[in-house]
């Protein structure tokens, strides 16, 4: 399956979040007509270890072989797309990126808590190894970090800021609103009241988004929402609008990245959405990096 056919990748460590990220690849393949991609790490530092005998270690991954292929049979035929199971070993996020590109991945399906994390805690950060994916992946990474979905697509929630590449999400909403019969909610976030000048800037903005939506036939609504409290009160108001209006099973964001830095960075208001949100998120890089600071 390494042709030129596209894929959805799934990272699974059958944990919670995981096994939910994969429920919800169903439809977006089965749409897309996508083959889907299960992979499996085992990091090696875990694996490779005094403590068992050479014996032990090739039962763990006959087992996980074993328990994967059972997976991807299951997989198979819920959603009627054609899967392909992988065991690798490494570092996680490595062979998730590898991995996406081999494959000709579109999209990454993933949740946001990693193997080992203790079920039921407050969730206070998002798994390393999905924040490393997110930082790093030129494809979208779409999180999971509620425990219910709704199965499809009604609304997607776009937040728009004043910066050029906060437009690029708007094709992004546009393919998969087409797929799904979805609608799309444009909103920005004022927090600087006593500024005329930005809530014209913002207000221009999202008619001219919403007048490109409607030309293709997609409904379309706006919304400027005014809120207390400065930059801090971003997130909990982006959240709250898409709480609110009940029907939102996607929000589109676009993360911070720097080209100047060996490592990579997620921004703060992305990262808050992506560890708090209850409805899927959508990250997006920026494909021309000519600021070092994206809001969402």
């Amino acid at each position: 399956m390494t042709d030129k056919r596209l894929s959805l990748l799934v990272p699974i460590d059958f944990n919670e979040q995981s096994l939910i990220a994969l429920e919800q690849s169903y439809n977006l393949a089965k749409l897309l007509r996508y083959d889907i991609i299960l992979l499996y790490v085992l990091e090696e530092r875990d694996f490779v270890s005094s403590l068992f005998s050479k014996e032990d270690n090739e039962r763990a991954l006959m087992s996980i072989n074993k328990k994967l292929e059972e997976t991807a049979e299951m997989v198979s035929r819920k959603s009627g797309c054609a899967v392909e199971a992988l065991v690798l070993k490494g570092k996680v996020h490595q062979n998730i990126l590898k991995t996406a590109g081999k494959y000709h991945a579109r999209f990454i399906l993933m949740g946001t808590s990693d193997q080992g994390e203790q079920p039921g805690q407050p969730k206070s950060q998002i798994g390393s190894n999905t924040l490393k994916v997110i930082r790093q992946a030129n494809i979208p990474v779409i999180t999971f970090n509620g425990k219910s979905h709704f199965n499809g697509c009604r609304s997607i929630l776009l937040p728009l800021d004043l910066t050029k590449e906060t437009r690029q999400k708007v094709t992004y909403a546009i393919e998969i609103a087409k797929l799904f019969g979805a609608k799309i909610k444009v909103m920005s976030v004022l927090w600087d009241k006593n500024s005329p000048e930005i809530r014209q800037q913002l207000q221009l903005q999202m008619a001219q988004v919403e007048h490109f939506i409607s030309e293709v036939n997609i409904p379309c609504y706006t919304e400027l929402v005014e809120v207390e409290g400065g930059q801090n009160a971003l997130v909990p108001a982006i959240l709250d609008f898409a709480y609110e209006e009940a029907d939102v099973d996607l929000i589109m964001i676009m993360t911070q990245q720097e080209n100047r830095l060996v490592e990579f960075f997620v921004g703060s208001a992305a990262q808050n959405i992506i560890r708090q949100s209850h409805v899927p998120v959508m990250s997006i890089i920026p494909k021309d990096l000519g600021f070092s600071y994206y809001q969402f």
